[in-house]
């Protein structure tokens, strides 16, 4: 799987640690995973387009390099998705956002949309798409096959966390897309959740459970 990236600097694995703890609170673990989502963003952006810019310092006139953040598109798979997207707006204030919802059916675990919407133009756009698991595979999958038809300069995924089996869906699917993740767990279980993992990433961050 050379397309998976494993985010491994010390702050990451720190904070998805604390994060982990079933005894972190709604407020802790909101943090947490702002935090760490501003961490991975670097990661992520490594590798964006820079363009030269002609600036003044208070001494002289020069040439430097910036990102155009409009043609950064993150788009967060609703609902747990809305945790890391603000983490990433933190790092790229500028970036545009789109929306995908999407929610697994419980009996199929496959993924049903019932929200779509992307900002304008996505030809001239980079995607990074957001969700805190890479579970199953399905709802990322779903949510690729459908920016793909937008045509997209490119698409890079994100997680948390992910496991063998929804890596191998995933890349299986979707072999040209990146996939940035700071933690490959052992296995899935009968009901579709990461072990060890850290539960329900949604339920953790809007405090439903």
């Amino acid at each position: 799987m050379n397309n998976v990236h494993l985010v491994d600097h010390p702050l990451v694995q720190h904070k998805l640690t604390l994060m982990r703890k079933k005894e972190a609170s709604t407020t802790s673990f909101r943090t947490l995973l702002n935090e760490l989502a501003s961490l991975m963003a670097y990661e992520v952006t490594r590798d964006m387009a820079l363009q030269d810019v002609v600036i003044e310092t208070p001494l002289e006139p020069m040439t430097g390099k910036m990102i155009d953040g409009k043609k950064l598109v993150f788009v967060s798979i609703l609902r747990a998705g809305t945790g890391i997207l603000d983490g990433m707006l933190t790092v790229v204030p500028g970036a545009r956002v789109g929306h995908i919802g999407l929610y697994r059916d419980p009996k199929t675990l496959k993924a049903v949309e019932y929200y779509f919407k992307m900002p304008q133009a996505m030809r001239d756009r980079d995607v990074v798409v957001v969700d805190p698991m890479l579970a199953t595979g399905n709802s990322a999958i779903a949510a690729v096959e459908r920016l793909k038809q937008l045509h997209p300069k490119s698409i890079k995924f994100v997680c948390l966390l992910t496991c063998p089996e929804g890596l191998k869906a995933f890349t299986t699917a979707h072999p040209d897309v990146p996939v940035y993740t700071a933690a490959i767990d052992r296995q899935l279980n009968d009901h579709g959740y990461i072990l060890p993992g850290l539960g329900d990433a949604g339920d953790r961050i809007f405090g439903t459970k």
